[in-house]
C-alpha cells in the first residue's frame, strides 16, 4: 500500500509541471565548486528554454540545479528520497516530493523528463545515468537526450564503454550515439534542445504516419500554473505543507 500511494502521489503532484529536464549530480560538491556553479548554470538556461528542472532534491548539484531554475523564475521540482545522512529537500525547491523508494522515484525521472543533463556524480548518479540509456536503448522510453557535462570527468567512463562494451560486442557501436559529452553549460543546453528538436521531429513523423498530432518541447511552454507556484510546497505520506515564500525566493 505505501508503494501504490508514492506512485498515487508522485502521479498526481507531476503530471502539471510541464516540459522539464532531470539534472543528476552529486550531493557532495560544495558550493564554492565550479561544478555546483556550472550546474546552477545549466539549470538557469533550461528555464530560459521554457523548461522546468528536477532533481533529487537535496544538497550539492541538485541544490545548484534548484537554484538556477528557482532564481530564474521557472519550476524547480525536488524528488527527495529517505537516507540517513540527508534530510528533507532543499531550500530552492518550488515543488518536492519525499520518497522511501528508488524504483519509485526513478519512475517520475522518467516519466516527467524530456532529457537528462548528467554531472559529475558518484554511484547515485551512475545508477540514474544507466537506467536512462538502458530504458532508451532498449525503446522503452523515446530516444530523450542524455548530457554529461565534464569531458575530463566522463572521458574515462566513456572510453570504457567504446573499447569494452562496444569491442566485446557487449553493447552495440549505435548505442554510443545515446549520450552526449560537453564541457560547458551552453553546450548542454544546445544539445538538449537539439535533443528534444530530434525526437519532436520523430514524433511528428511517426503520428502523421498514424494520422495524429502530437506537440512536444519549447512549443509547449510551462504552464502557468506551474511556473507560478507560491512558496515551498512539500509532500510526503500523502499530506502536503504550504510554506510561505522565503524572502527572494521565486514564486
Amino acid at each position: 500500500m505505501r508503494i501504490q500511494a508514492e506512485f498515487v502521489e508522485g502521479f498526481g503532484t507531476l503530471s502539471d509541471i510541464g516540459p522539464a529536464i532531470s539534472i543528476f549530480g552529486s550531493a557532495r560538491i560544495a558550493q564554492t565548486d565550479p561544478i555546483y556553479l556550472m550546474a546552477e548554470d545549466v539549470a538557469r538556461r533550461l528555464t530560459e528554454e521554457g523548461l522546468g528542472v528536477i532533481t533529487g532534491g537535496g544538497p550539492g548539484v541538485m541544490e545548484a540545479a534548484n537554484k538556477g531554475a528557482a532564481e530564474a523564475g521557472g519550476t524547480s521540482v525536488g524528488l527527495g528520497i529517505e537516507l540517513p545522512f540527508e534530510q528533507g529537500v532543499n531550500e530552492y525547491v518550488n515543488l518536492g516530493i519525499n520518497f522511501r523508494y528508488f524504483f519509485v522515484r526513478k519512475t517520475m525521472f522518467v516519466k516527467y523528463s524530456l532529457g537528462f543533463v548528467v554531472m559529475p556524480g558518484g554511484f547515485g548518479t551512475l545508477d540514474e545515468l544507466f537506467e536512462a540509456i538502458t530504458l532508451v536503448q532498449t525503446r522503452k522510453v523515446s530516444s530523450f537526450p542524455i548530457v554529461l557535462v565534464g569531458a575530463s570527468y566522463w572521458g574515462g567512463l566513456v572510453d570504457w564503454l567504446r573499447d569494452s562494451l562496444v569491442a566485446s560486442g557487449m553493447a552495440g557501436q549505435a548505442d554510443m550515439y545515446l549520450i552526449s559529452v560537453v564541457d560547458t553549460a551552453e553546450e548542454a543546453v544546445a544539445a538538449v534542445r537539439q535533443g528534444i528538436h530530434n525526437l519532436a521531429n520523430a514524433r511528428r513523423a511517426e503520428n502523421e504516419k498514424n494520422g495524429t498530432v502530437e506537440r512536444l518541447g519549447k512549443a509547449d511552454p510551462v504552464p502557468d500554473s506551474a511556473t507560478r507556484i507560491r512558496g515551498k510546497i512539500t509532500r510526503s505520506g500523502g499530506r502536503a505543507q504550504d510554506e510561505p515564500p522565503r524572502e527572494g525566493q521565486a514564486g
